[in-house]
């Protein structure tokens, strides 16, 4: 990237994460108190701005310093890109507001000798990003405009179509169906779905193309990973920065689609879309017709969940019970029948039960039936 004043020393895209990582403390808390020093922003633009703020800043700290090759722009539109569900032109304008007065705040407290070299980066860095919202967040105008209503009418049509597949279908059990119609009717190679446990805070991959790869995805929710956490689609160009290699590498991922699957305030699971390894882009539009998928499927399961609760007779017997709990929290047949002073064989034939009463093919669809029938809380 060309900065301005070449007089002044250049700071690279790394020596700038590093910058961050190493001050990302006083710089967050910083941001905070600028964020609730400005009296007009509403609720919703304070929520929305400190999410940006917060995402940024995980951004750098989550970076590979010896992985970042200086381009800028990748770098940047990746992150631009993240935000497609979130960001509008005030809450941009607010978070550029916020973070250049954080950071200006904390090199004048620490007398840094680099402070023109960092600041005169983070001018040149938020034209950039200037940039590369205006291109990809609201585009050419006149061009969207024409194509506008052609396109709304489309993605009414395949919500439409998606509403009659989930009215004809009869449960949870239909979800591997629904979610191959999903890679049909939204042009997607492969759409996962990750369940969420609320009790044990933990997500397990359940359904999906090559359903071994997709099971052995599983842990707890915390507030490091900061793509479940969010409550909002996230489309990541590049995932490198989000996710760990190792599972990047399993399913050969290049860009990837978070769609939370949202009831009210009840969390299901997640949806992901991606191309099989294929790079691809998506618009603010596309993104946010994912996430109306997203909400209907969490209509769909709330209702659905309910339904078979009330109208299916459905008995377990108290060490049926006893073992759905411990499969629940992770158990395996091994330290199951040590707990319960039963015989490997014995638990496996109640798992065989179990898995027959909740029409579930493993013991991971054991959990998400039990959770989505009630019998687990």
């Amino acid at each position: 990237m060309t900065h301005p004043f070449q007089s002044i020393e250049e700071v690279t895209l790394q020596e700038f994460v590093l910058f961050i990582k190493i001050h990302h403390q006083q710089i967050e808390e910083n941001t905070i108190i600028y964020l609730n020093l400005e009296p007009s922003i509403t609720g919703a633009d304070r929520n929305r701005t400190a999410m940006l703020l917060d995402s940024f800043l995980r951004l750098m700290t989550h970076a590979n310093i010896e992985e970042l090759n200086n381009d800028d722009k990748y770098f940047f539109n990746t992150w631009v890109q993240s935000q497609l569900s979130i960001i509008d032109r005030k809450s941009f304008n607010l978070f550029q507001l916020i973070f250049e007065k954080s950071l200006i705040t904390f090199m004048i407290q620490q007398k840094s000798s680099r402070t023109n070299a960092i600041f005169m980066y983070v001018l040149s860095t938020f034209t950039l990003l200037v940039e590369l919202y205006y291109y990809d967040c609201e585009g050419d105008n006149q061009t969207s405009n024409i194509a506008s209503e052609n396109q709304k009418i489309r993605h009414l049509q395949l919500l439409d179509r998606l509403d009659k597949l989930l009215i004809s279908s009869s449960g949870y059990q239909d979800l591997a169906l629904i979610l191959k119609k999903c890679e049909e009717y939204f042009s997607y190679k492969r759409c996962v779905f990750y369940a969420y446990v609320p009790w044990s805070n933990q997500f397990y991959g359940v359904i999906g193309a090559e359903l071994p790869k997709v099971q052995s995805m599983k842990g707890e929710l915390t507030g490091e990973n900061i793509i479940l956490s969010s409550r909002k689609p996230i489309y990541l160009k590049n995932p490198k920065n989000y996710l760990k290699d190792e599972h990047i590498q399993l399913f050969n991922l290049s860009s990837i689609i978070f769609i939370p699957i949202l009831r009210q305030d009840q969390l299901f699971g997640w949806l992901t879309f991606d191309q099989l390894g294929e790079e691809f882009d998506c618009t603010k539009e596309e993104l946010t017709l994912l996430e109306e998928v997203g909400k209907r499927l969490g209509l769909f399961l709330s209702r659905k969940g309910e339904k078979v609760e009330k109208n299916t007779v459905l008995h377990l017997t108290e060490r049926e019970s006893m073992i759905l709990g411990l499969l629940a929290e992770g158990y395996d047949n091994k330290k199951i029948a040590g707990l319960l002073f039963l015989s490997e064989h014995t638990v496996r034939d109640y798992v065989s039960s179990l898995m027959t009463k909740l029409k579930a093919k493993n013991r991971t669809q054991v959990v998400a039936s039990a959770f989505r029938l009630g019998l687990l809380s």
